[in-house]
């Protein structure tokens, strides 16, 4: 409820819910923590008593009232975000219509101003996530972890330094693809605004990259796209646009593409019960997101849906955690989810992958006569390249500066200073300006007020690869990778359901290998993706000063 509809009631009745939740769940994850020596269990046994210990993302410890403060400070910081205001020109704007623009404005000083004044809403939120990280830390205390970070690491089917570990090695094989993707996108940035602007060589200005967290640049493709090969002949918003094709229109899409590989349609209540479009009447939390509400079929989205393609991509990604939900809804209760929370995002971003132009011939978006040929596979690969890649170094970087926020590493004072320095070292972004004393950047990011451990992210932008380039090959594709798209296969369909169905049953690489053949996580398939814009990426950089 208050998540559609945000008042001081409805704030009022998700504390007291999350507050009875949170103490049901530490005194859950306790009892299954007296457990952690025993030897003699069997497998199944053992493993429902640890997902038990890690359901929790926030513990509270027994301190009398802390699950409330706990819960009051959660629902308090969530609801700071969604009234969150910014301003355009002098205007107030919403956060969802904020972002959506700032990926069409190309005025560097009212692309500062939006930059600025959204991230303004995080300013209010700074001691209130200084208490929350204290109590959170004291109940994952009591559950036997160093601290919360270190207990969200350790969900992972593997030692919490392990995956830390893991992470690091996943980054640095991807890395220098993002790094010389920033290099050559500097430069066009440097010769649309010039040195005054965005000099030629050292980090990028956070706010000239179309996206508010530049954690994607595809809303730029405009200003770097090369010249011929750049113009790849279609815009899928402007397609949708020309079809007349409205929100709910959109979502259908999404669920035709799910139906042709064999999945059930979403029930009626899906249609009846989903938010697509932002109400006039309320203040909403826009941040799109996919609900099971019996863990059965009531499934529904929550979205503030705009006819652009960015939404039509994320309409196929929350309906991928609508149909992993129901693909393993027989399964126990506490094997209800993914094999791990990067599964469940990676289903979507897989599906989105999908949406090639032949896939958008096949349901009627694009005439055949338009595909784009051979000749604008560079243009093809950079649009997607602009989506996808910029988010390898942002997915790894939000955890990491709550992971040294939790540990004590960072302490209040400079949780600004490093979350700036994070986004330098591994974005290679700096913000417009000078950042005031009493910024609290990190609450400008949904995931952050939200407590919503963002690992998931970066695992899912390595797992969606891994899964299409699995599908593309059970499929027997024999182009391109990236022109690849299994719309229609049910047998693919059927394997990737075999996987789904698991849930949380197995470890991880076991559910990975049921589907790719492999328990390895690893960045190869997304460098053979995009293997021949990264020879291209080269040739332009010759020269360059990359790096920052």
């Amino acid at each position: 409820m208050n998540a559609t509809h945000i008042t001081d009631d409805t704030d009022a009745m998700a504390a007291d819910a999350g507050a009875e939740g949170t103490l049901l769940q530490v005194k859950l994850a306790k009892e299954a923590a007296r457990f952690n020596n025993v030897t003699g269990l069997d497998a199944d046994t053992a493993r429902k008593l640890f997902l038990l210990r890690q359901a929790i993302v926030l513990p509270a410890p027994d301190t009398p009232g802390a699950a409330q403060e706990l819960a009051e400070i959660a629902t308090r910081l969530q609801s700071t975000y969604g009234k969150g205001k910014g301003t355009v020109r002098g205007q107030e704007t919403g956060g969802n219509d904020i972002e959506a623009l700032m990926g069409t404005e190309r005025d560097p000083k009212v692309l500062k101003e939006m930059w600025e004044s959204w991230h303004k809403v995080g300013t209010p939120m700074a001691a209130d996530y200084a208490r929350l990280v204290e109590i959170a830390n004291a109940g994952a205390k009591e559950l036997g972890f160093a601290d919360t970070g270190a207990m969200w690491r350790a969900g992972y089917d593997m030692p919490a330094a392990d995956f830390e570990r893991l992470v690091d090695r996943l980054l640095a094989e991807v890395m220098p693809l993002y790094t010389d993707l920033h290099c050559y996108t500097r430069t066009q940035l440097n010769a649309k605004y010039g040195d005054a602007v965005q000099p030629k060589t050292g980090p990028i200005r956070a706010d000239l990259l179309g996206n508010m967290w530049a954690q994607q640049w595809d809303s730029i493709y405009d200003v770097v796209a090369p010249k011929g090969a750049g113009d790849v002949g279609y815009d899928i918003g402007e397609l949708l646009v020309s079809k007349n094709a409205g929100p709910l229109e959109m979502v259908r899409h999404g669920e035709n593409f799910y139906s042709s590989l064999g999945f059930a349609p979403l029930p009626d209540t899906f249609w009846k019960r989903s938010q697509f479009t932002k109400p006039a009447d309320r203040e909403v939390v826009c941040h799109a997101s996919a609900w099971d509400l019996d863990n059965k079929d009531d499934l529904r989205i929550k979205m503030c849906i705009k006819v652009n393609a960015t939404d039509f991509v994320t309409i196929h990604h929350e309906l991928g955690h609508n149909y992993y939900q129901r693909a393993y809804n027989k399964q126990p209760y506490l094997y209800l989810n993914s094999a791990n929370d990067g599964f469940h995002e990676a289903i979507g971003d897989w599906a989105a992958l999908n949406v090639t132009p032949e896939y958008l011939v096949k349901v009627g978006l694009l005439g055949a006569e338009k595909v784009p040929d051979a000749s604008r596979d560079i243009g093809l690969l950079l649009r997607q390249a602009m989506e996808k890649v910029p988010g390898m170094p942002w997915t790894a970087l939000v955890d990491k500066w709550r992971w040294g926020v939790f540990s004590g590493e960072t302490r209040p004072a400079d949780y600004n200073k490093a979350w700036t320095d994070l986004r330098l070292r591994y974005q290679g972004i700096v913000p417009p300006g000078e950042r005031p004393a009493d910024a609290f950047d990190p609450g400008a990011k949904y995931h952050i007020p939200g407590n919503t451990p963002y690992a998931r992210y970066f695992l899912a932008r390595i797992l969606q690869f891994q899964f299409y380039e699995a599908a593309c090959k059970q499929a027997g594709w024999k182009g391109p990778l990236h022109r690849c798209s299994v719309y229609g296969d049910k047998a693919v369909g059927a394997k990737l359901n075999a996987m789904l169905e698991m849930g949380m049953a197995k470890p991880w690489p076991e559910a990975l290998k049921a589907f790719t053949g492999s328990d390895q996580m690893s960045g190869k398939a997304m460098l053979a993706y995009f293997a021949p814009l990264h020879a291209w990426l080269k040739q332009q950089n010759k020269g360059q000063q990359c790096g920052w």
